[in-house]
């Protein structure tokens, strides 16, 4: 009994004292190598960013035609239930989606159960609400954007299910005691959307064809892009996910080759410039083995310039790609002094040199604008929970919502 007791004394006392000796970081969190090694299999599959689906909501049910026959009153009235409701196609912007591979082609609504003698109604049907990525924009047949969630847990109801039907026993007036008369449950609604995710990623890597950014994907991780010698490997964009010590997960996307003139839509064009544009900040990979390099990167921000002036404003960290070949020691003294004020970053992602300051920085990136994106939410709450209280409205257009 005694023994019992000091033990149960002495965890006490060692668990105080470790409680007041935790030490608490203030560092950035570094990210974390995976042990696991990455599988031989080619699983590769393509980010499919854009699809057109069709919504179709469920039907109501019908209502019922019945009349209740009592054992002391054979004739007691109409008793029929109403239908239950059909339910509703909905698309909800949720975090840990990335693309739209799990989308069917056609989403179908669960139909309201029919209505029943007694008075019983039918039970309404469940909404279908499907994940999409955040930041998906939702297109009309018309092309036209209905819906843009660029939030966690925003809805779009893409289809709404048709009404449930109403049994006779709706219809009952003073002047008509007996209708033998009960509805059709509504048809639920049909439509074809074109779902467009336009942030696939937290950052974006651009450069011109062969400047290493699949394999700089590969190597930071687990993702497995195509690798080859010869441009143009990368023809649809490819996802990497880093995890932090601290649990955060950063987003990587490394996008198909620029080339001079894709603002105007030559090559590959303006498809995957578009991803870049929601990306919080831009890796301008440099091959620094080319002659010229900065060059490159002089051409880059002039692409991003006349697709988007406002792309330019975003964080931009210069990846200074292939130090481990001769040819780039002279160039790289260029470019880091072409560009003091920018954060130039020496790699070799064949090698893995410098891979941890660049990931550091990634997360120091990722840190600031995630608390900006905090503090604007935060004054729009505060802005309009003022407007509530003094009962003035926020000035927009005649037909936006006022507060």
């Amino acid at each position: 009994m005694l023994s019992d007791r000091l033990r149960s004394i002495l965890g006490i006392l060692i668990t105080s004292n470790l409680r007041h000796n935790v030490k608490y970081s203030t560092t950035v969190a570094k990210a974390l190598r995976p042990k696991k090694r990455k599988s031989i299999r080619d699983n590769t599959r393509g980010f499919l960013d854009v699809k057109v689906v069709r919504t179709c909501a469920g039907n109501g049910g019908n209502g019922a035609l019945s009349f209740l026959s009592a054992w002391s009153n054979a004739r007691a009235g109409p008793d029929g239930g109403d239908g239950g409701h059909g339910g509703h196609v909905i698309f909800q912007a949720t975090d840990g989606v990335r693309d739209l591979h799990h989308v069917p082609s056609v989403l179908r609504g669960d139909n309201g159960e029919k209505g029943y003698n007694r008075d019983c109604n039918g039970r309404n049907a469940s909404h279908t609400i499907v994940p999409v990525p955040v930041g998906t924009l939702v297109r009309n047949k018309e092309d036209k954007i209905v819906a843009d969630l660029n939030e966690d847990g925003l809805m779009f109801v893409a289809a709404r299910g048709g009404a449930g039907g109403k049994g006779n026993h709706f219809f009952v007036t003073d002047t008509f005691q007996a209708p033998k008369i009960a509805e059709y449950g509504g048809e639920g609604e049909d439509y074809k959307y074109i779902l467009e995710v336009a942030s696939i990623a937290h950052f974006g890597m651009l450069g011109f064809p062969n400047a290493g950014k699949s394999t700089l994907l590969q190597a930071i991780s687990r993702a497995k892009p195509k690798i080859a010698p010869y441009p143009f490997t990368t023809v649809q964009p490819h996802v990497g996910i880093i995890e932090y010590e601290d649990f955060e997960q950063v987003a990587v996307a490394d996008l198909p080759g620029i080339i001079e003139g894709s603002h105007q839509n030559q090559g590959l064009g303006i498809q995957f410039l578009r991803h870049a544009r929601r990306c919080t900040g831009l890796l301008m990979i440099i091959d620094t083995a080319l002659p010229e390099p900065w060059d490159t990167l002089k051409k880059l921000r002039y692409e991003l310039e006349k697709f988007d002036e406002r792309m330019c404003e975003k964080p931009q960290i210069i990846v200074a790609n292939k130090v481990d070949m001769a040819e780039s020691k002279e160039n790289l003294k260029i470019l880091m002094d072409k560009y003091p004020d920018n954060q130039v970053i020496p790699i070799s992602a064949k090698y893995g040199t410098n891979l941890a300051d660049l990931l550091l920085q990634l997360k120091i990136i990722y840190d600031q604008q995630r608390a900006q994106g905090d503090d604007q939410r935060c004054l729009a709450q505060e802005l309009v929970q003022e407007n509530c209280e003094t009962g003035e409205g926020i000035e927009g257009d005649d037909e936006s919502p006022k507060i």
